[in-house]
């Protein structure tokens, strides 16, 4: 039996935990506008989360490590992540500040604006991942984002390597003052366009685009480099600079984007750690098809689909 074979998680998750305030309306507000809205949920979010629940989802064995607030945000939180199996041995709980909220507003195409207040996730610090060390030796890929500070990022990510674990950044909310040097630290850096525009400092709008950017991550230090490009699919290119475009099926109907990106980063942890002998191109394009599958219900966690609700046979 390999040590990969005997790894307790599939998947480790170092993020956030937000609690969605979501508002369904025609269209988004103008400035100084009010408009009346359609609908109104709480539902639960964060990136890191996100990515985790659907991993969970999907029937990975995962473990979360973030910090909620002392609320009652941050109770029902960890109860729902219980719920769904997760490890949450490394979420805790603080009175320094309040969990992370993020209000939505959704348009009646199905597309979304978001402000986030990250609250509690800020205060998940250095030694929070040092005490988790254990779990992170255990797992077979670790996953961060940027909701949390970089320097946590930056440990995580040290422990990964430490215990040679897959490591995958997910760069996303991106700051133009992020150091660039942080994108050295993984192993697969996952942005999108917008995000890949802001590492590069050029537009990236066609397939070529994100082609060239690709080159430009590797030489930044990144040893796989995936793409998203939305509605034209993805763009990867693995560790010997092979670059090859993903093709995407059209969605059926876009009913709520919110999360789409969370599901696939989820997904494609999980098929890395399961599905180490299938090719990269195929682990993103079936990570591109449940996030597909995600955007046709309502919500962000509760759109996400589980493995009897696929449409396809997402492993083997």
């Amino acid at each position: 039996m390999s040590e990969s074979d005997m790894k307790k998680f599939d998947v480790c998750i170092v993020g956030s935990c937000n609690v969605d305030l979501i508002s369904y309306v025609d269209r988004t507000p103008k400035i100084g506008e009010t408009i009346e809205g359609k609908k109104f949920e709480k539902g639960f979010g964060g990136k890191g989360a996100n990515q985790c629940v659907q991993a969970a989802k999907l029937g990975g064995k995962v473990a979360m490590i973030g910090k909620l607030g002392n609320d009652i945000f941050g109770k029902e939180y960890l109860d729902s992540l219980k719920q769904l199996g997760i490890n949450t041995d490394h979420v805790s709980i603080t009175d320094e500040a309040a969990t992370g909220v993020a209000p939505i507003i959704v348009d009646k195409e199905g597309q979304n604006s978001i402000i986030v207040i990250l609250g509690a996730n800020l205060l998940l610090n250095e030694d929070d991942i040092q005490k988790a060390e254990d779990i992170i030796r255990q797992s077979k890929v670790v996953v961060c984002q940027l909701e949390i500070r970089l320097e946590t990022v930056i440990k995580t990510f040290e422990i990964a390597k430490k215990y040679s674990v897959l490591s995958i950044l997910n760069p996303a909310p991106m700051s133009v003052k992020l150091n660039q040097n942080l994108i050295k630290f993984a192993d697969v850096i996952c942005p999108n366009q917008t995000e890949a525009e802001i590492l590069c400092d050029f537009n990236v709008e066609t397939i070529d685009d994100a082609k060239k950017a690709c080159k430009k991550l590797h030489e930044l230090g990144c040893r796989i480099v995936i793409i998203t490009m939305g509605s034209q699919g993805a763009v990867v290119s693995n560790e010997h600079d092979q670059c090859e475009h993903v093709e995407i099926e059209k969605c059926s109907s876009v009913c709520d984007s919110t999360g789409a990106g969370d599901s696939f980063v989820g997904t494609l942890a999980l098929l890395m750690a399961r599905e180490e002998k299938m090719s990269l191109k195929e682990q993103v394009k079936r990570a591109c098809r449940v996030a597909s599958q995600s955007v046709e219900k309502t919500g962000t966690q509760t759109s996400y689909p589980t493995t009897d609700e696929l449409r396809f046979n997402l492993f083997g």
